[in-house]
């Protein structure tokens, strides 16, 4: 199980072990390559000191996770352990010896990784997310666009990445949601200075859906799902996403 930990790190995280213990060779430690921190540690542990009834070397990754209770609850089931080494903190050691299945462990691994990673990191890593994106028909046509195209270049909102969803709202005379897009590119260079307008980067979006004109106007926003303004990218309440879906 030790080499298919090495080789899931490897292929999600492009991360390789390192070797730092010249008196224990076989002690591997996978870093973070931005603010190297550990988020995995491997050891070679003897069976009678993890209570296991057998002498032979047991192998044992060390983990940190954020949610403390979670460690509580694990280290009460079979093949989890507080942290060997690591007494500190939300360390979790567990056997790699099959008594925990390997999915399980990989998906610990991953809330190791998001644990230790840092902020850059983990707002790359985050879960895709939905948005209303304002399009004002003062200064673009996107009805006409989207006519002419299902994918189209718009300008990119702070904190808007690849996977995200934007529901484009477009401003008076509409004063709607029209359209339901998929960001499939970001941070694609672009200039544009106009009056008062200045683009530096823009997104691809992708037309997924439209919405009649009627259903989701500003007043709709406003008394169903207490959105007032759309000056601007933002996020939208759960009650909305679920209408909007």
């Amino acid at each position: 199980m030790r080499e298919e930990i090495a080789a899931y790190i490897a292929k999600k995280y492009n991360v390789y072990p390192d070797f730092p213990f010249v008196r224990y060779p076989d002690y591997t430690v996978y870093r973070h390559k931005d603010n190297e921190k550990m988020f995995a540690f491997v050891t070679a542990v003897s069976g009678d000191r993890l209570g296991v009834p057998k002498e032979k070397e047991v192998d044992l990754l060390n983990l940190k996770l954020k949610d403390p209770l979670l460690v509580d609850l694990l280290v009460q089931q079979p093949g989890f352990s507080r942290g060997y080494y690591m007494k500190r903190g939300n360390w979790l050691s567990i056997r790699l010896d099959g008594t925990v299945p390997l999915e399980e462990v990989c998906h610990l691994l991953d809330e190791s990784y998001l644990a230790t990673a840092s902020s850059a990191t983990r707002k790359k890593l985050r879960a895709p997310k939905e948005w209303i994106v304002p399009a004002n028909p003062k200064y673009y046509d996107i009805e006409a666009a989207f006519d002419r195209a299902e994918e189209i270049d718009w300008k990119q909102g702070i904190g808007i990445k690849k996977g995200d969803t934007a529901f484009m709202y477009v401003a008076a005379p509409v004063s709607a949601i029209l359209y339901q897009c998929l960001v499939t590119e970001t941070d694609i260079p672009f200039y544009l200075e106009k009056g008062d307008v200045h683009v530096r980067r823009v997104m691809r979006i992708r037309l997924l859906r439209r919405y009649p004109r009627d259903r989701f106007t500003f007043d709709v926003l406003g008394k169903e799902y207490g959105i007032f303004a759309v000056r601007g990218p933002r996020g939208i309440p759960q009650k909305l996403s679920e209408a909007l879906k």
